[in-house]
């Protein structure tokens, strides 16, 4: 190729970066060759970047805020059915090692053992359910698992020589970030599930049911007002503490509600 300033045959020529003419080692510098654009080669540094910039379309970043949408479609996914159905399967195992613990074996038939362990492993469901649709209800993601050392302790709350029973097989996992009222409300939804059973079967009782029916709503009346005042026990990973934070004044009530129906329902049960 030849420079185009000389006319010299090079083999290896220069490219000038202003004008991309080509150029011998000799007159390959702006200076050399009469560049065109030699005011680019003189510009400060900071005018050339600039230019540059000015070519480019300026990239723009926006950020656009609004609340999160909240949801009526509840779903169960495979895998919580899987584990809610072995943390069900627990809960009715302890129910069946504990109900002839605490009532007499004389009134307990085949038909209202099973009854009352189908009530017991309700109970629980329901209050997890509970939890997990109004957390939906907010638009979180949120689903029951198995824990392994929840379902070990239940497992072992089976056993006939075991004194006190824990069931708590697993919980609601719920990923996001929530606001207090949220955290509270999510939280209340399970004991309040609990306090409106019992106040049910309370209200079975003293409508006077016949008599296999009032044993059932007795014991249904007595577990669901225990879990919900255990529940609410402002303590630890307890429901209670997220609902006392929220709201004080709502907790008392919840828990004095609570509180309530247990003592009636222990007497009932009595």
């Amino acid at each position: 190729m030849k420079c185009q300033k000389c006319g010299k045959e090079v083999f290896l020529p220069f490219e000038c970066p202003y004008c991309k003419g080509y150029f011998c080692s000799e007159h390959h510098l702006p200076e050399n060759h009469d560049c065109p654009r030699i005011e680019l080669a003189r510009a400060p540094k900071r005018e050339i970047e600039q230019m540059n910039v000015q070519k480019e379309k300026p990239y723009e970043y926006k950020i656009t805020y609004s609340q999160r949408p909240s949801t009526k479609i509840f779903r169960f996914s495979q895998k919580e059915l899987k584990h809610l159905t072995l943390g069900a399967l627990l809960v009715m195992g302890v129910g069946l090692s504990f109900i002839p613990q605490i009532l007499s074996l004389s009134v307990l038939t085949s038909g209202i053992l099973l009854s009352l362990a189908i009530i017991f492993t309700v109970t629980f469901i329901l209050h997890e359910i509970a939890h997990k649709l109004l957390a939906q209800r907010y638009g979180f993601w949120a689903e029951f698992r198995l824990t392994f050392l929840g379902a070990l302790v239940t497992t072992l709350s089976m056993l006939p020589f075991a004194f006190f029973k824990i069931i708590s097989p697993g919980a609601v996992m719920i990923a996001g970030a929530m606001t207090r009222k949220e955290a509270g409300k999510t939280a209340l939804a399970g004991p309040l599930t609990n306090i409106t059973l019992s106040t049910v079967f309370t209200a079975l009782v003293i409508m006077g049911v016949p008599n296999t029916i009032r044993l059932i709503a007795v014991f249904g009346a007595w577990i669901n007002a225990i879990i919900a005042l255990f529940n609410l026990i402002p303590l630890g990973i307890l429901d209670g503490l997220k609902v006392f934070r929220w709201d004080k004044a709502i907790w008392i009530l919840a828990f004095t509600a609570g509180l309530i129906l247990t003592i009636v329902s222990y007497i009932m049960i009595s």
